[in-house]
């Protein structure tokens, strides 16, 4: 067998380690040619690829990014590809393609699956907002980037009886912010799930000042969003890749709580801190192990399909439960963190 491999979107600790995974299986599990295109679904439609061998892949376990590289494509170059779908396999020979990628990849993967391209996925996003899996890789790392920055903010807060606004990612899920925010000991999380008001973090901080606790963290997501009329946000407008662009929460919040506390508070954005480095163990392990079962899935013809957590086990699900709704935050999960603080 022939398999194309590509990885698109947003860069996200763990790709390399899938790339590792599938080059291995499929060489030394079956005997199969693996290509990588490269600059994700643009090197697919341009023709840019190259033979990925066991040397190709050595030493790349650990290491953050990709090294096929990525990029996103505009939706009208996607349903190009979509319709040449057929022509593409033929042209580079390849019997199967395995896209790593987000929501906007599963979605072009579902498009090229439907017009006839042999497509198995495996989703990642550190923001962990893909529906029918419990976990993507990449989200560990990104928490654990996040945690210890609140972990080290805390103490400088602290020192000078500041308040810190800690933004992470998470556009429409806050999955990072909560769990960064739980583990890291935040003494508010702002998530796009629940609109926040300013005021309820005033009367907080107020509260911890007057105990003698004359700091606080706050974790917000970038995708949260005040309730209407609460304080001055405004909201960006949609990019040529369909992205709502964000207008800074972390520094919008800073600056409404400073005014209104009459304290200094200083906004942090960690931004591509948190994509970037070494992953960390689990998400290696996790992202070893969608390699390994996308191969697999590859050769029972489970094409359609892309790889899953479930519980412990990885399991084949159709593309389109993955694409048809973001994993938000639950309300169940919500109360819990609401308990700690």
């Amino acid at each position: 067998m022939r398999i194309g491999v590509l990885t698109a979107g947003g860069d996200c600790p763990g790709l390399n380690a899938v790339i590792r995974s599938v080059v291995h299986r499929g060489l030394t599990g079956h005997g199969d040619e693996i290509i990588g295109f490269e600059d994700g679904f643009k090197g697919l439609l341009e023709g840019r690829y190259r033979p990925l061998d066991l040397n190709a892949v050595s030493g790349i376990l650990a290491r953050g990014g990709t090294i096929l590289g990525s990029a996103r494509l505009e939706r009208a170059r996607l349903h190009e590809a979509a319709d040449n779908a057929e022509e593409l396999c033929q042209t580079y020979g390849i019997d199967v393609l395995i896209p790593i990628g987000g929501e906007g990849t599963l979605t072009a993967a579902r498009m090229l699956a439907d017009a006839g391209m042999p497509v198995v996925g495996v989703p990642k996003t550190i923001d962990n907002d893909i529906s029918a899996t419990d976990r993507t890789f990449g989200f560990d790392t990104a928490v654990t980037v996040a945690t210890e920055a609140i972990d080290r903010l805390k103490t400088t807060a602290e020192s000078h009886q500041r308040v810190m606004v800690v933004e992470v990612m998470g556009r429409h899920a806050g999955w990072i912010a909560l769990e960064s925010g739980m583990a890291g000991g935040a003494h508010g999380i702002c998530i796009p799930e629940r609109p926040f008001d300013p005021a309820d973090l005033v009367a907080m901080i107020e509260e911890r000042f007057a105990r003698g606790k004359k700091f606080a963290v706050i974790c917000v997501a970038e995708g949260a969003h005040p309730i209407q009329g609460s304080m001055a946000y405004g909201y960006g407008e949609i990019d040529a890749y369909g992205h709502e662009r964000f207008m800074g929460i972390g520094t919008r919040l800073a600056e409404e709580l400073a005014n209104r506390l009459g304290k200094e508070a200083r906004p942090v954005i960690l931004g591509h801190v948190q994509r970037g480095g070494v992953p960390t163990a689990y998400d290696r392990v996790l992202a070893t192990r969608f390699g390994w079962h996308a191969v697999e899935a590859a050769h029972e013809g489970a094409f359609g399909h892309m790889t899953g957590l479930r519980g412990t086990s990885i399991e084949m699900v159709p593309l389109k439960d993955a694409i048809t709704e973001l994993k938000r935050v639950p309300e169940d999960r919500i109360r819990e963190a609401e308990s700690v603080f």
